[in-house]
């Protein structure tokens, strides 16, 4: 994607802090940092991590090293990007197995597609594994992106466990040669016990048999969702080893606190963006690009 179409989606996440800059420059008094924190939760930057950076800008005024707008601007910066982990991608030579989860309407299968076409412009031979055995015509729309990207989708006969599923893509996938086998693990509401379950026995399975394969595990969040998407990317983290963040739907609607609070609360680092519905829309996300832009 080009640089300058990169900055513009980040642009339209800016977040609303024009007012802070002089409360925290000239005021320094309870309510200038109480004024402050309100801005930053309308940003949808949540709580504990609003309390970080209120922590940080009065320690860096106590200090005198916000001294003029300008200053605030780039303390601000530095703040948020250390709140913001090094992007960290897969090793497609080394991580031969892809899981990804997600909540249903995340945007996960479309992800997937465009991971899959991703892999294959380096020349790599992939396999989908169709692990959704649960959600109605979900092997279906996988089957629909294995045709746009030249992947080969793996649906076994009569099975429907999903762990089950998951093992013979692996044991298939390896057996035909594939490079990169992708699992799509299925789309779960973090509110159904019994099915984040067994989305858990999926990466259980695969990490006792397959982990010498090196395994990445990817968790799609729906970035226009805000503080929603907190809670569901703590249940998957919780039951899926996840790795990193594939940030979807990063197409101007997307509030640039949330992403940064999802950040921080799940100490995860954010690897790609979708910012549109074709495989071809898809980036490494860069945090010091996405920094600039939304302030």
């Amino acid at each position: 994607m080009l640089l300058n179409k990169l900055k513009n989606i980040f642009q339209k996440s800016k977040l609303p802090l024009k007012d802070i800059f002089q409360s925290a420059l000239f005021g320094g008094k309870k309510e200038d940092y109480d004024f402050i924190e309100e801005q930053l939760i309308l940003s949808d930057i949540g709580l504990n991590t609003t309390e970080k950076i209120i922590k940080r800008l009065k320690e860096r005024v106590k200090n005198n090293i916000i001294v003029e707008r300008e200053k605030i601007i780039e303390e601000l910066k530095i703040i948020l990007k250390d709140i913001l982990k090094e992007t960290l991608l897969p090793d497609f030579d080394k991580n031969r197995i892809i899981l990804v989860s997600g909540v249903n309407g995340s945007g996960k299968t479309t992800s997937i597609g465009k991971l899959a076409n991703l892999v294959i412009k380096s020349n790599k031979k992939v396999l989908l594994g169709a692990c959704d055995t649960f959600r109605s015509a979900a092997m279906e729309q996988l089957a629909i992106w294995g045709d746009r990207t030249k992947s080969f989708v793996y649906i076994p006969e009569n099975q429907k466990d999903p762990a089950a599923v998951a093992f013979q893509s692996v044991k298939y996938g390896i057996e035909n040669s594939f490079d990169i086998i992708i699992i799509d693990t299925a789309g779960r509401m973090h509110t159904n016990k019994n099915l984040m379950v067994e989305m858990k026995k999926i990466y259980d399975v695969l990490y006792s048999k397959y982990n010498f394969m090196g395994i990445f595990s990817i968790l799609v969040i729906d970035a226009t969702n805000g503080k929603n998407t907190l809670s569901q990317a703590k249940y998957f983290k919780e039951s899926s080893r996840v790795d990193a963040i594939f940030l979807t739907k990063m197409d101007g609607t997307a509030k640039g606190g949330s992403i940064i609070t999802i950040a921080d609360e799940l100490d995860l680092p954010i690897s790609y963006i979708g910012t549109g519905e074709n495989m071809e829309d898809i980036d490494i996300f860069d945090k010091d690009i996405f920094i600039d832009s939304i302030l």
